[in-house]
């Protein structure tokens, strides 16, 4: 399977139909070199709000109000795309209203064959805390793509090992990881735990970022990162997990991604870390007790 990780630039589209032709042409490119699957990054929806004035562009609440007149639009037009190219995209993120003057930040993913399912992020950063309006998802998912089952996780919520080897559980053996991040600490925090939940579940994980500048709105105003694709660091894979990440230049990171490899690459494997882990659910390690030192004479 041939997966692609957008590192997409912010942009300032003046209308919904300018944003469309450019998912189009964007996906467009990423069908025409063979993907099967393309994952867009977090808090893609909000670009959205350029096409507001600067009183709603300029607030993070007025922003996240505004762009939910989009949302059926938005919906059609990543489900048109999916049918079209013929690929599974992950939508990025869109923060739902969910009534109440509440909001989820929602990844939505695409069929080809006109199914849409979602991931609602399950841990929220500070920034989104702060808002005093967004709140956690409450269930976990994974969706089949042709024959190769994958869980969504967004940005943050890949730092944490549980929810992703509950994935894993599942028959998840690809994780798809909508991120987005503006200073140089949190773009690395999620990388590191991309590399980390691929080494302790034998699985791949993928990675979409947010790239540039966009003054005009207080979310999205400066992004950090590389987009890429992970492995396991082990026999039949690079040393560092990395398959490919992009480079300044570089918009998408492509990969082919093979399941069965990675199962029968077993026999030679140094570690077994997936399946390895209930070693460390042990009854004897579930506390760790303080020691005294015995004399050493």
């Amino acid at each position: 399977m041939r997966v692609a990780a957008a590192r997409y630039a912010i942009g300032m589209p003046p209308d919904f139909d300018a944003f469309a032709a450019h998912q189009r042409r964007l996906l467009g490119d990423a069908a025409a070199l063979g993907a099967q699957v393309a994952v867009l990054p977090e808090y893609l929806a909000l670009e959205l709000a350029a096409t507001f004035d600067d009183s709603v562009r300029g607030d993070t609440l007025a922003s996240m109000a505004a762009v939910q007149r989009y949302r059926g639009d938005w919906l059609a037009l990543f489900a048109g795309i999916a049918h079209d190219t013929g690929m599974h995209i992950v939508a990025g993120s869109f923060l739902v209203d969910i009534g109440g003057g509440r909001y989820r930040n929602r990844s939505d993913l695409f069929s080809p064959a006109g199914g849409h399912g979602w991931q609602d992020k399950l841990q929220l950063t500070g920034f989104e805390k702060q808002t005093g309006v967004i709140e956690p998802g409450d269930t976990l998912k994974v969706f089949d793509l042709g024959g190769v089952r994958a869980g969504i996780a967004v940005c943050y919520d890949i730092e944490f090992p549980l929810p992703a080897r509950t994935q894993w559980e599942a028959g998840a053996r690809l994780l798809l990881v909508p991120s987005c991040t503006d200073t140089a600490a949190g773009a690395t925090r999620v990388r590191v735990g991309c590399l980390a939940r691929a080494l302790e579940n034998r699985c791949f994980v993928v990675q979409s970022v947010t790239a540039g500048e966009a003054s005009w709105t207080p979310i999205l105003d400066v992004n950090t990162g590389r987009a890429g694709l992970f492995a396991p660091m082990d026999v039949g894979f690079p040393s560092d997990g990395v398959l490919i990440e992009t480079g300044d230049a570089d918009v998408w990171a492509i990969a082919d991604v093979d399941v069965d490899a990675l199962e029968a690459a077993r026999v030679d494997a140094q570690v077994d870390n997936d399946r390895d882990w209930v070693g460390q659910v042990r009854p004897a390690l579930a506390r760790a007790v303080l020691s005294s030192f015995e004399s050493s004479r």
